[in-house]
């Protein structure tokens, strides 16, 4: 990547001129953990972050076990905007040279750009590496969210314009950044994910009294056969997760890794990081066959949401995915009042167990004027369709009738 240097934006207000400095950032050295999270997560101060993945701890510890960085694909450019001397606004930028670990894919837009004669990567990337899960990706002071963000989408797109860089993508933000985004011109793209969603319920039960009883029946099953796998589950959080925790689940990490994209994005040094710095972020559910772990999942932990993150087994087992990844974690939402189960990226297998359909949001700019046309009549198309999709998976959803209609 480039070396990108010191920039400055001026932002004109309502009779006088605001000068915004843009500081670029190679490592979260840089900038202190109190400075970082009093835009990241300010809401922490009385508790658990909204999600702790744009925290300083999450984003130092991918640093500091090599899981970004030389030879990964993610260099990081993070961005600091000042104003006056103090920061209103931080953000999670890198560098790309490939598009993996995104969840949002743009490998169409890659080929398509090469093909017509140009270099698609590198490329910038504003989102949190290897995590698909909703989040600010303008961490922005409270109290000077719209200069901040204006200026931080402004400060990205001058980056990728002067050093002739392809494309800026910010991926898995809120609706709101997406539609302050899509004002300032960027192209706003929608996906879907599943999300299981809290509505009061005071027990699992509760939960599967809202579903149709086919439904319900067949969730009844799939709990029983999991349970039946001749061991225990353990649920661990903070400090009841132990090192020798790590050593099991990164067997199954491994595992999944290699299956599903080649290579485990994350080393096995992420995994002492987080026993250090995240551990009461962390949900940690794992089945044990005598003294023997056998699977397990794993989950972040937010103010209002649980997300599913990752998944191994060594040892096949009748439902016992569902019952770690799926239901393990409704149990865990429902006793700790959290609204949202976030399941993670792609998954329609998980409709029939309780997870709706939702959108989620990314914005992308390029610098190529035409091809920049060409993406916008893609997307809007695309946005539609993603639409009409959520619709008719929302229809085959496994709640009763008027539920559905309700949660519409």
């Amino acid at each position: 990547m480039p070396h990108f240097e010191y920039k400055q934006y001026t932002e004109s207000t309502v009779g006088q001129e605001t000068k915004i400095e843009i500081n670029v950032l190679t490592n979260l050295s840089q900038i202190s953990e109190a400075e970082w999270d009093s835009c990241a997560c300010p809401e922490a101060k009385d508790g658990r972050p909204a999600d702790p993945f744009t925290t300083h701890r999450f984003l130092k510890a991918l640093e500091d076990s090599h899981s970004v960085g030389t030879g990964t694909g993610w260099t990081p450019h993070y961005l600091q905007a000042k104003q006056e001397g103090k920061t209103i606004g931080v953000a999670p930028l890198y560098g790309k040279s490939h598009s993996q670990g995104e969840y949002i894919f743009d490998h169409n837009f890659a080929q398509a750009y090469e093909n017509s004669g140009g270099e698609y990567y590198p490329k910038l990337q504003m989102a949190v590496p290897h995590t698909p899960a909703t989040g600010r990706r303008l961490l922005v002071a409270p109290e000077h969210v719209e200069i901040a963000r204006s200026a931080l989408v402004q400060g990205a797109v001058q980056l990728a314009a002067e050093h002739k860089l392809s494309s800026l993508h910010i991926t898995f933000c809120t609706q709101s950044e997406a539609e302050a985004g899509a004002q300032m011109g960027l192209h706003p793209r929608k996906s879907q994910q599943f999300h299981w969603i809290n509505d009061g319920y005071d027990s699992f039960d509760d939960f599967l009294a809202n579903l149709s009883s086919r439904k319900r029946k067949n969730i009844r099953k799939e709990r029983t056969q999991a349970q039946d796998f001749g061991g225990d589950i353990e649920i661990l959080t903070g400090d009841d997760i132990q090192p020798h925790h790590w050593d099991a689940f990164w067997t199954f990490y491994q595992d999944t890794g290699a299956r599903k994209w080649g290579t485990p994005y994350l080393t096995r040094q992420f995994f002492n990081e987080a026993q250090a710095h995240l551990r009461h972020d962390m949900l940690l559910v794992l089945a044990k066959i005598d003294c023997r772990y056998v699977a397990g999942a794993l989950n972040f932990i937010g103010r209002d949401a649980l997300y599913g993150r990752y998944w191994g087994c060594v040892q096949d087992f009748p439902c016992l995915h569902f019952e770690l990844c799926y239901y393990q974690a409704i149990d865990f939402a429902i006793s700790q009042r959290l609204l949202r189960v976030e399941a993670g990226a792609q998954g329609a297998h998980k409709l029939a167990r309780g997870y709706l359909p939702v959108v989620t949001h990314s914005l992308h700019w390029f610098g190529d004027a035409g091809f920049s046309d060409a993406v916008a009549r893609y997307l809007q198309a695309e946005r539609e369709a993603v639409d009409d999709e959520i619709d008719v998976l929302t229809s085959y959803g496994p709640f009763k009738k008027v539920e559905i209609e309700e949660q519409q």
